[in-house]
């Protein structure tokens, strides 16, 4: 078991509860393990443990001990929930019909210093990460810890909507180190506030807890197209139930579902519906806190969420901790090879392939052969792309909006590369075949999707995010110039046409440069800036 420092004022806690309570409690004597104190009217009080609920008092609760308690802390606010100056801990009511409290939650709130140390290099390799976890298992702990570690080397700041990252007060408890806290009015605004931090405060990381609304989800998006740094935690115990639930799933890209033609079907051996990503995640790495020594790292959501819909979820990293504390990490397994066609499914991203004598066409391996880059050029020269099984339409609209020379042929004699889908290359199609004996270069998507066609275009021409085509940008920044003096010359606001995540960045970027306000609206691939005053 692993040792952590523990602060958690626990004395402040037991000093606002009747004296008979606190003594039970403390007769309890297991303080240190103690989750909350539970107080309904007319019931026994009950305090629960990380073992368990034992009964503090054979005595039912009376009016007059649930006032006591309120008389000693701060106001409750809208979401019903006070706490307690320069404290962690958390005291939520219970009302009836008339606004009476008739039940109080006394949750104890803890400082535990080095409780992130289990995944302190995702924390703190700059990627954005999602935490989930059932109540109670540490979620707000672990993001504050984070906060204070990031702190120290970075602006970060905390949206703290009940105060139970950063405590009670107007003064941040000691243990967020050097984050800033802006706190929440009401939790209905805090998508507003998570705007306001990143329009006003110049963050480079922002730390939320408990994303649970779909405008909080959308400004997390909002957020991560700036670039900056998300810490944050939802509602779900698994990558499979957020991904389920519509007001989250946005969180890792969500879900649409697709209609195939008849010839498509039939060879995927699929339904002619079939559900897909919808969009780039907003988090980098997702982290399930299966217990308080047990986790499992998504370490590519995008990965683990296109696995996940073709129903062969790979396996997630697990991190826990041994008998001395030591942090072990169980990597998973690779795929082993064997005859069936789904083990066989290649786990890589869009890659481009060529023939080798140990991967020749008459192979059985159904995997990509070795990975080479087709020498393209950095001039942007014309590139003849035969699409086999992709969609032709999404790759010319595709090539248009990149502003890249793609020429989409009909005829793979014409060709310089072949693009392709995973199914058609795993069985094998004889076009396939014949394009690897002539030594073509071969793209496998994983899906007929826009944004898989994007990112193979943006390999193709090696288009980076800091190199995307020079006339492209330009017409970007000229754009988003003429709307900035729109709005600055009395329009209410001006929508931007659909773009890129980094031309939505790039125009972010203007706008603030321009003392403006920037919001994306719309989904993939129509999402969009929209420019306005405040």
């Amino acid at each position: 078991m692993t040792q952590h420092r523990i602060t958690d004022d626990l004395e402040a806690l037991l000093s606002v509860l009747p004296t008979s309570i606190r003594h039970a409690v403390e007769k309890a004597n297991n303080s240190d393990k103690l989750i909350e104190v539970v107080i309904d009217l007319g019931r026994q009080p009950a305090a629960r443990f990380v073992e368990g609920e034992i009964t503090l008092s054979e005595k039912e609760i009376t009016r007059s001990e649930i006032d006591h308690i309120t008389e000693r802390i701060g106001d409750f606010d809208t979401d019903n929930r006070a706490g307690m100056e320069r404290t962690l801990h958390r005291i939520s009511a219970i009302r009836n019909r008339r606004g009476a409290i008739v039940g109080l939650t006394c949750r104890v709130g803890r400082a535990v210093y080095g409780t992130v140390d289990i995944i302190q290099d995702i924390i703190e390799s700059g990627k954005s990460v999602l935490i989930l976890g059932r109540p109670g298992v540490g979620k707000t702990t672990l993001l504050r810890e984070a906060a204070r570690i990031l702190a120290e080397n970075k602006r970060v700041v905390i949206v703290d909507t009940s105060n139970e990252i950063g405590g009670d007060g107007d003064v941040p408890h000691p243990a967020v180190g050097r984050a800033r806290r802006m706190q929440v009015r009401e939790p209905t605004q805090q998508h507003e506030v998570m705007i306001e931090a990143v329009e006003n405060h110049n963050p480079e990381v922002i730390v939320i807890d408990e994303i649970g609304r779909e405008l909080e989800a959308l400004a997390a998006r909002t957020i991560a197209e700036r670039g900056v740094q998300l810490i944050g935690t939802a509602h779900g115990q698994t990558l499979e139930n957020l991904l389920l639930n519509p007001t989250l799933s946005d969180l890792v890209g969500g879900i649409e579902a697709v209609t195939l033609s008849d010839e498509e079907a039939r060879r995927r051996g699929t339904q002619k519906t079939v559900l897909e990503r919808r969009a780039p995640p907003t988090f980098d790495v997702l982290i399930e806190i299966q217990n308080r020594e047990r986790f499992a790292v998504h370490l590519d959501i995008m990965s683990a969420v296109d696995a996940l819909l073709r129903d062969a979820l790979t396996p997630p990293e697990i991190r826990t901790y041994d008998e001395a504390g030591q942090v072990q990490i169980e990597k998973p397994a690779p795929p082993k090879a064997t005859t069936k066609v789904d083990s066989k499914t290649p786990r890589s991203r869009r890659q481009p392939a060529s023939v080798s004598e140990e991967h020749s066409p008459r192979s059985e391996s159904l995997n990509p052969p070795v990975i080479v880059t087709p020498t393209i050029g950095t001039k942007l020269q014309t590139v003849r792309v035969f699409a086999y099984g992709v969609a032709r339409n999404r790759l010319m609209q595709a090539a248009k909006r990149l502003g890249v020379p793609a020429v989409v042929v009909t005829d793979v004699e014409e060709a310089n590369v072949l693009v392709t889908l995973r199914t058609y290359y795993r069985n094998r199609e004889q076009t396939v075949i014949e394009a690897e004996q002539r030594g073509m270069p071969i793209y496998v998507l994983r899906a007929n999707t826009v944004a898989q066609v994007e990112q193979f275009l943006g390999d193709l021409y090696n288009l980076s995010e800091q190199q995307h085509p020079r006339d492209v940008m330009d017409d970007v920044r000229s754009e988003t110039q003429q709307a900035i003096s729109a709005v600055l010359n009395g329009e209410r606001w001006v929508d931007l046409p659909p773009g890129t995540s980094l031309v939505r960045r790039l125009q972010h970027e203007m706008a603030r440069n321009a003392e403006l306000v920037s919001h994306s609206y719309g989904k993939e691939p129509r999402r969009h800036v929209r420019i306005f005053r405040e």
